[in-house]
């Protein structure tokens, strides 16, 4: 049999093989109203010619989308992973978008939102994820208009008390770091941290505040450091505290990525940690376990931090009501090698 020229239509496998259309399309589908010798031969056309039906339609899944500000580290990369893990498991596709933050000259204008924020709702998403992000009020505005769920993780400001909102005991978190310090007889202790406005970064910084205070250990204005939670952040903060006369025996770094900065500067100065200087961070991400020393550090759930703020946008996008607009999972302190008890380099020397 010669092959059929140009594009093989069902019209031409049908006149091919002496049957109708429907009669192929039958045995395409599987149909079991076709005679076996018809059915047969059918297959064989279809077969030598090397039939190509249409493509199918392409199915449409659910999408939320994920957008977070800032660059992207190891932080960011768990909370990511533990969103799109629990989309997997619900069978929706993650959108993830890059929000950089812009100098307040090219913000947009009071009460006109984002155009980004049209753009979501014009793309037909069934919920917004935002990721240490911050929104106006005119971008909260516009996404309750079109009745679109938004879960922020981590907010970069105090969420209000009507966003959705999930992260950790951040509280609890810093108070265990401090203590831990204060445990071990460290009184000059300082802190390296996220802005002011961090909803996050406040929880922390007040409870090594209110732990230094219920021992009577006095925090000098040069001993707080308030930033970004970044590398370079930790460099700067740790430098300025390092350089002073009296420095702080000890650190409390308000993220892993911080407490990278601030071994790199005592290192820089030729301090040893935890000898010379101890140390706490604050996340568990990868790096605490790959730094040297590996850091004693604040852990956070951050990838089921993620998966809870997958499950929470799709409850509210069904309609369904959620326990808590402000979810807060447990916070525990992971002892490594990074403090260690205070005038350990002077027992060390003796």
């Amino acid at each position: 049999m010669s092959r059929l020229k140009g594009r093989v239509t069902l019209a031409t496998v049908a006149g091919s093989a002496g049957v109708s259309v429907a009669t192929v399309s039958k045995v395409l589908n599987g149909r079991s109203d076709v005679s076996p010798g018809t059915r047969a031969r059918v297959q064989d056309i279809l077969e030598k010619h090397g039939y190509v039906g249409r493509r199918p339609e392409p199915v449409q899944r659910e999408t939320v989308e994920l957008f977070y500000q800032g660059v992207v580290n190891a932080y960011s990369v768990e909370v990511i992973q533990g969103v799109v893990e629990a989309g997997q498991t619900a069978g929706v596709d993650i959108v993830l978008n890059s929000r950089p933050k812009h100098p307040p000259a090219v913000n947009p204008s009071p009460g006109r939102a984002a155009p980004w924020i049209r753009q979501l709702i014009a793309n037909g998403r069934r919920a917004a994820i935002g990721l240490t992000s911050e929104l106006s009020d005119a971008d909260l505005a516009a996404l309750a208009r079109a009745r679109l769920p938004l879960v922020v993780i981590d907010p970069a400001n105090t969420p209000e008390p009507d966003v959705t909102s999930v992260g950790s005991t951040n509280f609890a978190g810093g108070m265990a770091a401090a203590q831990h310090l204060l445990s071990l007889g460290h009184r000059r202790i300082g802190y390296v941290g996220g802005k002011p406005t961090s909803g996050c970064n406040q929880a922390r910084m007040s409870a090594f505040r209110s732990a230094m205070d219920a021992v009577g250990a006095d925090v000098p204005p040069q001993y707080i450091w308030l930033s970004d939670f970044l590398y370079d952040d930790g460099v700067a903060g740790a430098s300025a505290m390092l350089d002073l006369p009296d420095r702080p025996t000890a650190i409390f770094a308000g993220s892993d990525e911080v407490a990278l900065g601030v071994l790199e500067a005592a290192r820089a100065r030729g301090l040893r940690v935890p000898e010379d200087l101890s140390l706490v961070g604050f996340d568990d991400t990868e790096v605490a376990r790959l730094a040297s020393p590996p850091l004693t550090t604040v852990r956070q759930p951050l990838r089921e931090m993620g998966a809870v703020a997958l499950r929470t946008a799709l409850q509210l996008a069904a309609g369904e009501s959620v326990a808590s607009h402000h979810v807060e999972l447990a916070t525990s302190l992971i002892v490594r090698g990074s403090a260690a008890p205070h005038g350990l380099s002077s027992v060390a020397a003796s």
